[in-house]
Parts: C-alpha cells; structure tokens; sequence
C-alpha cells in the first residue's frame, strides 16, 4: 500500500492491493483527495470493507449491500430503495462504524425522519415510515446473515410507522360502461379502458403491449412483459411476478375491438407498442370521464379491483380468478374475502345441510309413522 502525492495535480493518491473472490490478487489505485489525511482515511475504509471487517463504516457497507443485491431486483425497484438509502439513511449513519451502531441511534433517527415534511407540509404517510424503516432493516439483516455482524439493532429497536390498507374501490359494470362510453372520443383511450377492464391486468402490462401478444384466432393475449418510465426512459422489464406471466382470453367482442384497432394503426410493426402512451395521459383521461360520466372517482389500478368483482360476482372459484389477474387463489381469497358474501352464505347452508343429513344416517331417526306404530304396539 501506498499514499502518493502527484506533483503534476498536486492531489494525493492511494495504490493498494486486495485479493477478489477468486483469491486473485488486484491493483485499486483512487485519486483526487486534497488531503493526505483524506488518501489514508479512504485506504484504511477500503481495508476494512475488502477484509469484511464490520469495523467499517455503514457507508462502505451500503456499497456492499448494493453490489449484492442490485442485481436481483428490477430496476425500478432498485431506484426505490436508493432513494430511501441516500435521503433517508446515509445521512444520519452513513459515518457511523457498523458495528457501533446502538439500539439507541436506531430510537433517535426514527425521531427525527418522523418528524420530517414533504415538499406540501404533510408528514410521512405510517406506510412510509415503515416501509424506510425495513429498508434500514434490510441492510442491517444482510450485514447479520452474509458478514458476521452480531446483531440487526433495527429490529431490535423496533418498528415505526405501520401498513395502512388503501380502501378498495370498484366500478359495478353499469358505471364502467356509463364512464367508458365518455371518453370513447380518443379511440386509443377507449380501447385502453376496454383491456384493463374486462381483462384485468396491470397499468404497466397494459401500456406494454405489441401486436405480437394478441392472437384473434384463439382471442388471447399473452401477458409476458411491463412498461415503466425510468430515468426519463421508456423501459420494459418482466411482468411483476413470474405469477403474472400468463394468457388471458378475451371475450369475443373486446378481440374484434382489438384486431380493428391494431388494423388502423398505420406501419406499426409487431414489436411497437399499440398504446404509446404514458401514465399521466390516462389518469387524465380517468378524470375527464369520470366528470363528463358523474361516476365515483377511482384508481386506475381499481379497475383491476372491478374485473375481479365482475368475475366474483359471475360465481368464478378464487383458482380461476387468480390464473386470469395473475395472482395466487389464496391472494384472491385474502383481499377480495369481503366481495364473497353470497359464497359464504351458501358455504353455510351447504355445510349445514351435510351435517343434518350425517346425524340422522348416524343415529337412524325413526320417521313420525314409525313413532306411531311403535305406540300401537306398546298399546
């Protein structure tokens, strides 16, 4: 190891060696500090962070964790977490040594980010809070499991915040159709509302869409991609979860819609998008007809809620429903169990029913006649 001055630069430098994964010995030269003390600070973090010392700082390990686990989320979620990390996080323990990290520390910080305001003066939603709150956790349990660190004080400190379930609105089929029949202006807005409707599927596989993933013949369409904007970039990334990955059949009259529309869209390819659009362009268009209609204001994502309704409503089994909106039938059981009401009113009929008919075949219940005749005979 070594700490040079460059005399062409006048800044100081670090060269020093490691061993990588592999055990091969590498060369890391780092430039530009102005100090000499600031070369032999970064050299001593780089030591510990190489030899896994939890010694380290919580930012050199931040580093780790990040190289560890960035490649195996999608990047949209990754960009969520390092917001959380970098605003949230480092600038509080970003200086702190890992290891000297308090119960008491975690207590402090949960504070102070309580404390804090968005840019219109409301606080932090208790979702929020908890949710920063486990990507702290997060770090702290990969340093825990992979590197040796005693003990995740996160989770020792305890929570703060708390889940806080959105309420679940939804169209009945009269309203969508109230809605869909205002905004039928833009033809590419109806036909937008027309998928997610009767087909169920998310904002992002919607807007992901080719020609390619419809077949008019069989009047499926095959759900096997997302569309997000990130960075300012239009990205495709796989579906949500390998659950969503999947092929939905369309009723007759939405697969003529679909073909007829595709069919007017000039020199598209089969790998374009049918609807180039953006997100805000359709939350725009939900509000435009949600005033021209007078329907109740929802979500977009709400009409994922309506499609799962209508199918409850029409008596499908919570499996089948599942495989069509992607999700798994115990998911389905568990967030619509209140849109079954009828189900469980006949589940207690059925069952009552079964155990009526099982304790007169067990004890063999005489009928009124045989009463009567065993009086006669006594008689």
């Amino acid at each position: 190891m070594a700490v040079l001055k460059n005399e062409k630069t006048g800044k100081w430098e670090v060269r020093t060696y490691y061993k990588d994964f592999t055990g091969t010995n590498r060369q890391k030269t780092k430039r530009g500090f102005d100090t000499k003390h600031e070369a032999q600070d970064w050299e001593r973090a780089f030591k510990l962070q190489k030899d896994q010392n939890m010694d380290m700082f919580f930012e050199d390990f931040v580093e780790i964790y990040t190289n560890d686990k960035k490649p195996r989320v999608k990047l949209n979620t990754w960009m969520s977490k390092q917001h959380i990390i970098d605003t949230k996080i480092l600038p509080y323990f970003g200086k702190k040594k890992l290891s000297e990290i308090r119960t008491s520390d975690i207590l402090s910080w949960q504070n102070e980010i309580m404390k804090k305001h968005k840019a219109d003066g409301s606080q932090y939603s208790q979702t929020y809070l908890k949710t920063i709150h486990n990507q702290l956790s997060a770090i702290l349990n990969h340093a825990v499991n992979m590197y040796g660190l005693r003990v995740n004080v996160a989770r020792r400190a305890g929570n703060m915040g708390k889940e806080q379930s959105k309420e679940m609105l939804f169209w009945t089929q009269e309203e969508y159709l109230r809605f869909v029949e205002t905004i039928a202006d833009k033809e590419e807005s109806y036909i937008a509302f027309e998928i997610l409707y009767w087909c169920g599927i998310r904002l992002g596989e919607l807007l992901a869409l080719t020609p390619s993933d419809f077949n008019f013949e069989t009047n499926t369409l095959t759900i096997n991609k997302s569309f997000q904007r990130l960075a300012g970039k239009d990205v495709i990334t796989d579906p949500k979860t390998p659950k969503s990955n999947r092929r939905i059949i369309m009723p007759e009259f939405l697969s003529t819609e679909v073909e007829d529309y595709i069919k007017r869209l000039y020199g598209i390819s089969k790998r374009d998008r049918i609807l180039p659009l953006s997100k805000s362009f359709l939350h725009h268009e939900m509000d435009r007809g949600v005033a021209l209609s007078g329907v109740k204001r929802i979500r977009i994502h709400d009409l994922r809620h309506s499609h799962v309704s209508l199918l409850i409503d029409l008596g499908f089994s919570a499996l089948a429903i599942g495989d069509r909106v992607g999700h798994e039938a115990i998911d389905i059981t568990y967030k619509y169990a209140h849109l079954f009401p009828t189900v469980q009113t006949d589940m207690a009929k059925q069952l009552n029913i079964e155990r009526t008919a099982i304790m007169n075949h067990t004890y063999d219940l005489p009928t009124d006649k045989e009463d009567d005749a065993d009086v006669k005979e006594e008689s």
